[in-house]
């Protein structure tokens, strides 16, 4: 039986040669216009420290996420923070996601209307998804897609390639407007 910990870290490192660094590019440039679950709390909170970016998580804020699920349903809770957070054309949407969303299959629909939502405002939209991305994936600006090159492994590999791409941006000299904490202290 192959060693899983050396399978898995060389699936990481396939994906990460194959990841399209065009569409990265793409993706930075559209975040340095728009000057702007715990995965998007952490990137949040690293574009806002590193980058300056007014930057935030509609996850972050849990009783005001389940009152408006509980109120109006989870496919609108994104949509819905994104209106009252009153989202303009100067704003960019940064979606996270495995399957970025699919209305016929009835799989985050609440990404769906959250997209649509930011295109309404003619929002900029930047997808990092896997496989194909879904929904998100055809409808954004920009949409990094990670490789899958492990069909049993779609979602552990894209969500950890996630956390790569988001610290890629938000420490990218285009982006970038304060050292992270250790790279401050040995200056």
């Amino acid at each position: 039986m192959p060693d899983f910990i050396e399978e898995f870290l060389g699936e990481t490192a396939v994906i990460a040669a194959r990841l399209d660094r065009e569409a990265i590019r793409r993706a930075a440039a559209t975040l340095r216009a728009a000057g702007c679950s715990s995965s998007a709390s952490h990137a949040a909170n690293d574009f806002r420290k590193l980058a300056a970016f007014e930057a935030y998580a509609p996850t972050d804020n849990v009783s005001k996420l389940t009152a408006r699920a509980n109120d109006e349903g989870w496919e609108t809770v994104f949509a819905v923070w994104l209106e009252g957070s009153r989202l303009r054309r100067e704003d960019c949407l940064l979606v996270f996601s495995v399957g970025g969303g699919d209305l016929e299959r009835n799989v985050s629909p609440n990404l769906v209307k959250a997209v649509r939502f930011a295109k309404e405002r003619s929002a900029a939209i930047v997808g990092v998804v896997g496989r194909d991305g879904g929904f998100t994936a055809r409808e954004a600006d920009v949409a990094v897609v990670i490789p899958p090159i492990n069909p049993d492994r779609v979602t552990p590999h894209t969500e950890a390639m996630h956390g790569v791409i988001w610290h890629l941006l938000a420490s990218h000299p285009d982006l970038k407007s304060a050292p992270a904490k250790w790279e401050s202290t040995t200056r």
